[in-house]
């Protein structure tokens, strides 16, 4: 059916992929890894935005979502709860927040360590080229790594600070691990007593306003777009890949393929997504690969593979390095 619907709005618009033009300044030699690294080496390319998403964190040992039997929703099934999306609903949160702190003693800052892709951000960073890193993910990894405040979009929210429900009283990391790791194991505000909930965005929340502040001015600088260990399947995170330049280069290091857009998704103007196999490809490049492995690879390319090493190296010796 999708076929036929392409067919018929390529037909009467007049629209034929294979027909399509590039008429922007390409910027890679060649699209792939050396085209990416000869890129930033010529120090044409200052203003590097990176998107990252749970992949990052999996070597870290943080169990993933919705892996069968290992998931962390897996993991919380003698709550019975309707849907596992239920602990990450305010409203389901305010009569039952049990389930969702049992899930944030396991996922807690402090007890997991950066993976060397995180690392590899903060090398970025320490090398000028970082304009910004925006993370889907709520482990506070990126700022345990050393990656500034400044420089980082939680787009999801995080652990960092938290607030209460009702009078929206801020409260500290500190004072959360002391609560949920103690006796309390629900925090409860020391003002109004209702629950405390760190500032994680629940299912109809909005995103964090510097989210939104920051975003356009940002893609409409990055020079390098590198996307690292998402599916870009959750918006409006996602949609960030189709905000930058039509010249800017975009990487994806990733285990699978992902990002692209069907034909007809294009027609109808939802966006362009990511183009690794048409022939008019002239700036998407694909490093199918582990996250951790796959930013040792670029740093090795790049020159850096001592620098990345000495930063893993508190960490202990990494079998790759």
């Amino acid at each position: 059916m999708m076929d036929k619907l392409t067919k018929i709005f390529a037909t009467n618009f007049k629209f034929n992929e294979s027909e399509e033009k590039v008429n922007v300044e390409k910027v890679l030699d060649e699209t792939t890894v050396d085209g990416v690294v000869k890129y930033i080496k010529s120090g044409k390319c200052k203003n590097i935005v990176v998107m990252v998403g749970a992949g990052i964190s999996t070597g870290a040992g943080i169990p993933d979502f919705r892996s069968p039997g290992s998931g962390l929703y897996d993991n919380l099934s003698k709550y019975k709860l309707p849907s596992p999306e239920c602990m990450f609903d305010i409203g389901f949160f305010r009569e039952n927040p049990d389930p969702f702190f049992d899930l944030a003693k396991q996922l807690f800052p402090g007890s997991f360590n950066p993976t060397p892709s995180h690392r590899f951000l903060k090398l970025l960073n320490d090398k000028g080229l970082l304009l910004r890193l925006y993370t889907q993910n709520i482990d506070t990894l990126e700022r345990i790594a050393g990656v500034p405040d400044e420089k980082l979009v939680e787009a999801h929210g995080t652990f960092h600070t938290s607030h209460c429900i009702d009078c929206n009283k801020q409260y500290t990391l500190e004072w959360m691990r002391e609560k949920i790791f103690g006796d309390s194991f629900v925090p409860k505000c020391e003002k109004c007593k209702a629950t405390v909930k760190p500032d994680i965005v629940f299912f109809g929340e909005r995103l964090p306003q510097r989210f939104f502040m920051l975003a356009e001015e940002d893609f409409d600088k990055c020079d390098l777009l590198i996307i690292i260990g998402t599916s870009l399947t959750v918006q409006p995170f996602a949609g960030l890949i189709d905000t930058v330049s039509p010249k800017t280069p975009r990487l994806l290091i990733n285990k699978t393929k992902c990002g692209q857009s069907s034909q007809l998704a294009r027609l109808l103007g939802m966006g362009s997504g990511l183009d690794f196999d048409s022939e008019n490809n002239y700036r998407d490049v694909l490093l199918l690969e582990d996250c951790d492995k796959g930013c040792q690879q670029l740093a090795d390319a790049l020159g850096w593979a001592q620098d990345l090493k000495l930063l893993c190296a508190p960490e202990g010796r990494r079998e790759w390095l």
